[in-house]
């Protein structure tokens, strides 16, 4: 029997990232899953603040250079406001110093820009469960 989809409770996301290629990439991958809804794309942390605060999505993946407001001061804000929205913070950096950042900004994860796509979808469901989760890749001793 298939389940209508508009009775499956989707994981709503924003986008938040400069460059419109990385947007439309993390869109198709985030589509293709019956659980995941994009509602919105910011292409500069002020923009993903007001999107937020109008939108409300349970999952904000933020890009952590970007321009106008940075990623990490656009978490601080949004955390400020939706304090049960969780952000996961994308980089193309994996030093440590971004991830600690990141973490003390208020994001729930981190992910590796160049293999994101591997575990985009599973890190966002982590994060809606309260679960953290970071890209394989970064340091053990600061998760």
């Amino acid at each position: 029997m298939i389940k209508p989809t508009n009775l499956i409770k989707r994981i709503t996301v924003l986008l938040a990232d400069d460059n419109k290629g990385v947007r439309d990439g993390f869109r198709d991958l985030v589509e293709l899953e019956d659980d995941l809804e994009v509602i919105g794309e910011a292409k500069n942390g002020r923009q993903a603040v007001a999107m937020a605060k109008r939108l409300r999505p349970a999952v904000v993946l933020m890009d952590i250079a970007m321009p106008v407001l940075s990623g990490l001061q656009a978490t601080l804000e949004i955390l400020k406001a939706l304090p049960d929205t969780k952000v996961l913070m994308i980089s193309a950096h994996t030093e440590d110093v971004y991830v600690e950042e990141s973490t003390r900004s208020g994001a729930m994860g981190f992910l590796v820009k160049q293999t994101a796509a591997d575990s985009l979808c599973c890190a966002i469901r982590e994060l809606q469960k309260g679960n953290t989760f970071f890209s394989s890749s970064i340091s053990s001793s600061l998760v």
